[in-house]
């Protein structure tokens, strides 16, 4: 049985038939919808399983969906199944990739606790560094180190300088008025407040004494005491 033809719904022979679009077509039924131009398998353009020229080619044109109510409640119902897919996986999830902290009175006592301990370091490297900023540097003190001690080098072979010889002991008695960190191993470290006994002037800017708090005798900057 020979298949109908899409325009004219006639029976289609083999030796007429065009088969285009999911139809059949006789040879001058194959024309453009509009202007009824004859077209073939290379000139038609189909829409809608319909044949069109080039010229009446349909438009594809964009439809504005109107802000109704029924599409406020279908836009609003999608909404609330997207939350409800979110926080269902949400749980679904929960404690695999992360975990909620709970801030317990216990949670709350650590924490206090880290910041303490945070707030004392910080404390105690600000306190060093304004002891280096605020004292001041004792004075000549590259003068003395580029000025060595004719004395130094005059010890005979196989005998070793002490680290301080001591002038002869007096009754001076000196205070501390900053902290000062030894830089040789003939220095005497001193703190804020400290007493220096037995203070002789060495040199332009030292002093020997002896720590009365440390007990330790050596140089000290005479910038850094002041006599009591």
């Amino acid at each position: 049985m020979n298949p109908p033809c899409g325009r004219c719904n006639k029976p289609v022979y083999p030796t007429e038939k065009i088969n285009c679009l999911d139809k059949y077509w006789h040879k001058g039924c194959f024309s453009c919808e509009v202007c009824k131009m004859a077209l073939s398998m290379t000139t038609y353009k189909g829409f809608e399983k319909k044949p069109y020229c080039s010229m009446h080619y349909p438009k594809t044109s964009f439809t504005i969906v109107t802000d109704t109510p029924e599409n406020l409640r279908l836009k609003q119902q999608s909404m609330l199944n997207s939350q409800a897919l979110y926080k269902e996986d949400f749980e679904k999830n929960k404690g695999k990739g992360f975990s909620v902290v709970v801030d317990t009175p216990e949670m709350q006592r650590v924490k206090k606790t880290q910041d303490q301990i945070s707030n004392i370091k910080y404390h105690e490297e600000f306190e060093k560094s304004r002891i280096r900023s605020d004292a001041p540097p004792p004075e000549n003190r590259q003068d003395y180190e580029e000025q060595p001690n004719p004395e130094r080098f005059s010890q005979p072979v196989g005998q070793m300088r002490p680290a301080a010889v001591a002038p002869p002991s007096g009754v001076k008695r000196y205070q501390a008025m900053y902290s000062y960190m030894a830089a040789e191993a003939d220095e005497v470290s001193l703190q804020e407040g400290d007493l220096i006994l037995d203070v002789e002037p060495i040199d332009e800017g030292w002093m020997f004494g002896c720590n009365q708090r440390t007990g330790q005798r050596g140089m000290l900057p005479a910038n850094y005491i002041r006599p009591v």
